[in-house]
């Protein structure tokens, strides 16, 4: 069985606080797949970089990583800056099998639990 990788891509803040959802996520997704590798990438600001977590990944056998750019909209750091590193990484890691999800945020079903949120005020 090949090993699968899941990166959660985000933007990155000094705040550390900032990071516990982007890790909440990805604790939740390893409960969900076992079976796969999971890790959280910074664009900026903070540690791991997109290009550190695919190397871990690598290292652990992952025959694919799926890149998942956690924005809610296509911005420059979705729209240009995340295309450039996933070309460097396919570059330098090509055996490896790369895949990039849309922006979260372009999903229907995050866009309707943002709005179900915003209708039912925190409980």
């Amino acid at each position: 069985m090949t090993t699968r990788g899941i990166v959660l891509f985000a933007h990155g803040s000094r705040d550390a606080q900032w990071r516990e959802p982007v890790e909440a996520v990805a604790r939740r997704v390893a409960e969900q797949a076992p079976d796969a590798r999971v890790r959280c990438a910074y664009l900026e600001l903070v540690a791991p970089d997109l290009p550190t977590a695919v190397a871990e990944l690598v290292a652990e056998g992952a025959a694919s990583i799926h890149v998942v750019p956690l924005f809610l909209g296509m911005g420059r750091h979705a729209r240009e800056d995340l295309p450039l590193l996933m070309a460097e990484l396919r570059q330098q890691h090509p055996a490896i099998q790369f895949t990039q999800a849309p922006a979260v945020g372009k999903d229907p079903a995050v866009i309707d639990l943002l709005a179900r949120l915003a209708l039912h005020p925190a409980r």
